[in-house]
């Protein structure tokens, strides 16, 4: 039964070993389940029903990866898309979280269509190795740029764009201390130490007067002000094409560079770079961004962080259903999450990026059309604010730098295809 609902293999692992991987998984992501509603929340949309969405978006699409891809991952409202969902949609360009929700669930349909036609697969296996494990990296280091954004230990500064912020008081002192605790525990091989330096930070938020505590258990908050809050009316405006086209651009290598990043580090690609089941992944995928949509969350992708149940020992959907179980149990649990501060979910975010750097000893820094590209796309994602652009960037030059050093039997017909699809981002 086991083997039908789920890929189990007694040979490669044990019902003990998924369970524990499961858990794992699940204390290793549960933070989205503070930041996610603490970054969405910037645009106006109410915290308490975002928590909520939060946890029925993580529970149902990590259980369609247990049953339908029977993969050993888990997932949730994406890091780097939420922020793209906030911080550039709703606070740059001025569009309200009704109108960046109606492109999420445009762009998820378009993604389900895309995943039946195999065309994210194609794009996927266009991609040179070098990229994959650049991409990896990159996310990493934009993700660890948003936590120390977020406990005000980097600001803005008029002179160097950015600097050091007042790391002795307030909030960014607390996200130094999280961080050393957070490290600590880490260093220790301390299991769910991401949580657990969660909260310890957090609670060491109260003396400081960060953390208000207002209960730890309640009945879930309503998702009734953000459940299909939709502007139907602008689907049709121009802004609303551009928009769903920029969700759909960051979206869709931010999936890619996501669930790349997360079997190539947890050693599941085959030798001819191949995922498995990975037309399946992305399905569940498709439906979880479309899902998320409805229930009034940003894009729902793969984490990372599955990585930790994988090497838990990990390998097959029982370990995504045990995750997902963990997830529903959270959603009693409200006053708690909504509680913890930036300033305690920051130092993760640092760590979480160190994780997903790892990647980058995996590429060949003595070949320099290999080492450059890569570099590009590392060094952009952070600076350019964009995940998307890295990629773009880094492809875009690993077809200019192959091509014309004479290297150009290293590049395929579908790379070229790409390159020159996406000039046309910084064409229109």
């Amino acid at each position: 039964m086991l083997k039908k609902l789920f890929g189990f293999d007694e040979r490669v692992t044990t019902v003990r070993t998924e369970v524990m991987a499961g858990i794992t998984t699940f204390l290793t992501m549960a933070y989205i389940l503070a930041v996610n509603p603490n970054i969405l929340s910037t645009t106006g949309m109410d915290k308490g029903a975002l928590f909520t969405t939060t946890v029925l978006a993580s529970a149902v699409t990590t259980l369609l990866m247990a049953f339908y891809a029977k993969l050993p991952f888990g997932l949730a409202p994406g890091m780097g898309l939420n922020a793209f969902f906030a911080y550039t949609v709703c606070l740059g360009l001025g569009y309200s979280w009704q109108f960046a929700l109606t492109a999420v669930l445009i762009e998820g349909l378009i993604f389900i269509l895309l995943t039946v036609t195999n065309l994210r697969e194609k794009i996927v296996d266009c991609l040179p190795m070098t990229l994959k494990h650049a991409i990896s990296a990159g996310i990493g280091l934009f993700i660890a740029f948003l936590g120390l954004q977020n406990a005000g230990i980097i600001v803005k500064n008029d002179a160097t764009l950015v600097g050091l912020g007042n790391i002795t008081t307030g909030p960014a002192l607390l996200g130094i201390i999280g961080l050393v605790l957070t490290s600590v525990l880490l260093v220790k091989r301390v299991k769910g130490a991401l949580l657990i330096g969660i909260l310890l930070t957090t609670v060491l938020g109260i003396p400081l007067g960060i953390t208000h505590f207002s209960g730890v258990v309640s009945t879930p908050p309503s998702i009734e002000p953000i459940f299909c809050q939709f502007e139907w009316h602008n689907i049709f405006t121009k802004e609303m094409v551009v928009v769903v086209f920029t969700f759909l651009f960051v979206d869709l290598f931010d999936t890619i560079g996501t669930l790349v990043g997360v079997t190539t580090k947890a050693g599941m690609v085959t030798k001819d770079g191949k995922i498995p089941h990975l037309k399946q992944a992305f399905m569940v995928d498709a439906i979880g961004t479309t899902m998320g949509a409805a229930l009034g969350t940003s894009t729902v992708t793969t984490f990372v962080e599955s990585a930790a149940g994988v090497g838990e020992g990990g390998r097959s959907g029982l370990t995504a259903f045990v995750t997902a179980v963990c997830f529903l149990l959270a959603l009693f649990l409200a006053p708690f999450f909504l509680a913890v501060p930036g300033a305690a979910t920051a130092p993760v975010l640092i760590l979480v990026g160190l994780m997903m750097i790892s990647s980058v000893k995996k590429i060949d820094f003595s070949d320099y059309s290999e080492a450059i590209p890569a570099f590009l796309c590392i060094v952009f994602m952070p600076m350019a604010y964009s995940i998307s652009d890295g990629i773009v960037l880094g492809l875009m030059s690993y077809v200019l730098v192959n091509l014309i050093s004479g290297k150009y039997k290293k590049l395929t017909l579908g790379m070229y295809i790409l390159a020159i699809l996406f000039s046309f981002k910084f064409l229109m």
